[in-house]
């Protein structure tokens, strides 16, 4: 049967020949399936099949559409009795039969039942019934498969079958994170997927409500424009499936970045403007599943009511128009929207103001998914709208919901005009994982959050701060704003800022508050950039950020924010590390601004004193931090608070001064996650780098470093690690990184090269190109070293190598990583630093570090 292969090899190769499109590519898979069914045929004839046996396509291949690299399945289907008369031949026919169909090619997924098996296995599994409900015969007698369907239709209970498939349908958009945007989403199973669209023609099939668009839009479950846009969509969501079949040359139904930009090329997509082909791609695909989504809830719904009969729901009236049927808000008829555009937002001004009200009915969603072309700019700047929209703002519950819901709707980005060009849009950054409508949405989750008690166990700190806000508000219209801009072009927090502007001003807010809006989201990176790059014992760094802020209540906005920005961005950027520099860069600010400028002499001496006290508290001898403060600068006092202070004292008074072996102390640390590691050496050159060694191989991730040479030529560091493993209990860990960095310290020898890791598909699809800057520090001591690139294991590691090889000391190092992106600042000194020429030598060296490996 290579006749099969060279067939279909010829069809996907006129298609690809040609510009695909929706209606190339369903002709394509009609073709598929139509070639198909010719090589079943001709091979069901060679096995000797049975005249009385049926070969029935069921599932996708059911449907008469087939993928250039999806299953066939296949039922046989015998009558009943048919193994008791033709045992030993009927099982070598079957036998032959799927065996010469593997042997030419056609990958099948076979059952072989009588018609009483398929009722017992259709009543046991709803996945086969689901299966056996998709059916086609394609050879057999008529009257065996008439026989079949009907069994099939009289087995099937359409609301326990409704039932099964919406939870079916629950789980699967659980386990994609209920969301269309993800990054790589699937296109059959994702939500807003082809799976989704399956769903409703199974459950119509089982109620006997029809098996296509055209047959539901006729017993009005559907409106004309729906069964269109249904149609459409799927035909878009087809065509990229099958590109996908075509550039992996296997099944693949993923959308992964390595074949993004194949499959928008396909398309005839180019880059325009600095934005990829493939998020034309995205953009294009995340449209369609949101189309989908909003289709299948109200289809879903419609169904729902349609089996169960719940027309007869009791309804209670919330105003004259609309009702509470069953918890969900439904309009008193299909015209309001369009008749009364005023009543869209106040849809959802009862959303959140209603107690009780879980969601919309599909009358409802159905009549807003209509009533798009009414909101237009005369709808946008009606002050009736313009109130609503703040009374949801400022409602005391139900934000998130709500405003997920109106995105759902495409009723949110038709009021904020500038949040319709963000939706389904990428973010190649390697730092945020959701499409910036999303990130958007999960920051104004986040903060709304920080205002609910029952959340007060996750960020207490700034849930008490949220307590005194006195107008959330204004953080959630921040929210909305703060990444509005991007995909612009230009800084996209200026351009927020611009558009947070407007929308003050045309919303009648304070001149206060309007100014209060716009500088967070002017500067919603700044004090992340501060507490994470910049020295926050330096009295002039936070004389300077206290200036940009002003006031103590912007500060604790834009706290509040920054948080919930960074939670936002994706589950593995956010530590405790990071949340203890924010909150230290908080209180430090919030200090100046009350009119207690940082002293660096009296915050010094205060720290040395608390430091004492913590010593007699653990029993220590009086004066037990003399011998190794002596031996110290004002910097280390600076950079260590009293704790620190106090248990460095406590593990090295024996050894100052007679300094043998290398001291290696670690703890869990205070922070609450990961360990914090004291290193007391004998300074060398290559000291850091063979630290950064040892915790490399161990699978630590590096995430502050403070190094410190004492009067004596000791070297005193202080490391905050993280161990890779998520599970890891690291408080088990301490006398192993004790027993083993104290060891890896005793060698000599050439520094061992840096452990290789494949990257990930993601970063292999979008690389940072990485970045070097090396200039003096403001008061020319030092040198500030800032390095920006993809991150990957062993990466610090290279980088000491090379400072290390160029006799280059660490002063400081600010370890910042963000998703999977490192931004990292390093003070640093040494005699190379003065050449030129060596200069160039050591940032081309780093940035051969840096670079992703080939």
């Amino acid at each position: 049967m290579s006749n099969y292969r060279e067939s279909k090899q010829r069809l996907l190769q006129a298609f690809a020949a040609q510009t695909p499109t929706t209606r190339r590519v369903q002709a394509l898979l009609r073709a598929l399936a139509a070639r198909t069914e010719e090589a079943l045929s001709a091979l069901w004839h060679e096995a000797n099949m049975p005249a009385e046996a049926c070969l029935v396509a069921v599932g996708g291949f059911g449907r008469g559409d087939l993928f250039p690299h999806s299953d066939v399945d296949v039922l046989v289907l015998l009558p009943d009795g048919a193994e008791a008369h033709l045992p030993g031949a009927l099982r070598s026919s079957v036998e032959r039969f799927v065996s010469s169909c593997w042997d030419a090619g056609l990958e099948i997924g076979s059952s072989v039942r009588t018609l009483g098996e398929c009722v017992s296995e259709a009543q046991n599994d709803v996945t086969v019934l689901t299966a056996m409900l998709e059916s086609r015969l394609i050879l057999g007698p008529r009257t065996s498969f008439n026989a079949f369907e009907a069994a099939m239709q009289t087995s099937v209970d359409p609301s326990a079958f409704f039932r099964a498939k919406s939870l079916e349908a629950q789980q699967r958009h659980t386990k994609f994170e209920d969301t269309p945007y993800a990054l790589e989403p699937n296109c059959k199973e994702s939500p807003g997927g082809l799976r989704d669209l399956h769903v409703l023609i199974w459950v119509a099939r089982a109620a006997g409500l029809g098996h296509t668009w055209a047959q539901l839009a006729q017993r009005g479950l559907l409106t004309p424009l729906e069964s269109r846009h249904l149609r459409r969509n799927e035909a878009a969501l087809k065509l990229i499936r099958c590109l996908l079949h075509l550039q992996a040359g296997r099944r693949e139904d993923r959308l992964v970045f390595d074949l993004q930009t194949a499959v928008a090329h396909q398309l005839g997509l180019q880059a325009q403007g600095g934005v990829r082909a493939s998020e034309f791609l995205m953009r294009r695909y995340y449209w369609a599943a949101k189309a989908v989504t909003q289709l299948h809830q109200i289809l879903m719904l419609n169904l729902q009511e349609r089996i169960a009969k719940a027309s007869t729901t009791p309804s209670l009236a919330l105003n004259a128009r609309f009702l509470d049927r069953g918890g969900l808000i439904d309009v008193v008829d299909d015209t309001l929207y369009e008749r009364e555009p005023q009543a869209i937002l106040e849809t959802f001004v009862l959303y959140v103001s209603v107690q009780g009200l879980k969601g919309l009915s599909a009358r409802t969603l159905r009549a807003l998914y209509n009533a798009r072309s009414v909101m237009d700019a005369a709808w946008r700047s009606d002050p009736t709208n313009r109130a609503q929209f703040l009374t949801i703002l400022r409602a005391p519950q139900g934000q998130t919901h709500a405003f997920r819901l109106m995105n759902q709707t495409s009723v949110l980005g038709r009021y904020l005009w500038a949040f319709r060009r963000i939706v389904g849009q990428m973010q190649h950054d390697l730092f945020h994982v959701y499409t910036v409508d999303q990130h958007i949405l999960m920051v104004l989750r986040n903060l709304r959050r920080f205002f609910i008690p029952e959340h007060a166990h996750e960020y207490p700190f700034c849930t008490l701060l949220a307590a005194q806000f006195d107008d959330p508000s204004l953080l959630f219209i921040a929210a909305l704003f703060h990444d509005i801009g991007k995909g612009q072009g230009g800084d996209h927090s200026l351009i927020g800022a611009q558009k947070v502007r407007r929308f003050a001003r045309e919303h009648g807010l304070t001149p206060t508050d309007s100014r209060l809006v716009e500088l967070l989201v002017r500067k919603h990176l700044r004090m992340s950039q501060v507490a994470q790059k910049e020295d926050l014992s330096d009295p002039d760094v936070i004389a300077g950020f206290a200036n940009e802020v002003g006031s103590p209540r912007t500060l604790t906005a834009l706290y509040l924010l920054t948080v919930a920005d960074i939670r936002g961005t994706g589950p593995k950027v956010w530590n405790a590390w990071k949340g203890k520099l924010l909150e230290d860069c908080y209180r430090l600010t919030l200090r100046h601004l009350g009119g207690a400028p940082l002293n660096r002499e009296a915050e010094i001496e205060a720290r040395k004193q608390e430091a004492r006290q913590l010593l007699a508290l653990r029993s220590a001898l009086p004066e037990t931090e003399a011998p190794l403060w002596r031996t110290l600068q004002l910097s280390y006092f600076a950079r260590h608070d009293a704790a620190e202070l106090a248990w460095h004292a406590r593990e090295l008074w024996r050894t100052v001064g007679q300094l043998q072996a290398p001291v290696v102390r670690a703890r869990p640390s205070p922070i609450g996650e990961g360990l914090q590691v004291l290193v007391y050496t004998r300074d060398v050159a290559d000291l850091f780098a063979r630290i950064c060694g040892y915790f490399d191989g161990a699978g630590f991730n590096i995430l502050d470093a403070k190094i410190h040479t004492t009067q004596d030529g000791a070297a005193l560091d202080t490391f905050q690690v993280l161990s890779s493993d998520p599970d890891t209990l690291h408080r088990d860990l301490v006398p192993l990184v004790e027993q083993r960095l104290a060891q890896a310290l005793t060698q000599s020898g050439p520094l061992p090269e840096p452990r290789r890791a494949r990257v990930s598909r993601r970063v292999r699809s979008f690389p940072f190109p990485p970045r070097v800057t090396l200039r003096p520090d403001e008061r020319a001591q030092a040198w500030v070293l800032t390095l920006s690139a993809t991150d990957r294991v062993g990466l610090l590691y290279a980088v000491a190598r090379v400072l290390a090889r160029h006799g280059v000391n660490l002063v400081l190092a600010r370890i910042s990583t963000l998703g999977e992106r490192i931004e990292d600042t390093l003070l640093v000194s040494g005699s190379a630093l003065q050449s030129p020429r060596l200069q160039l030598a050591i940032e081309t060296e780093l940035l051969d570090a840096l670079a992703l490996p080939t």
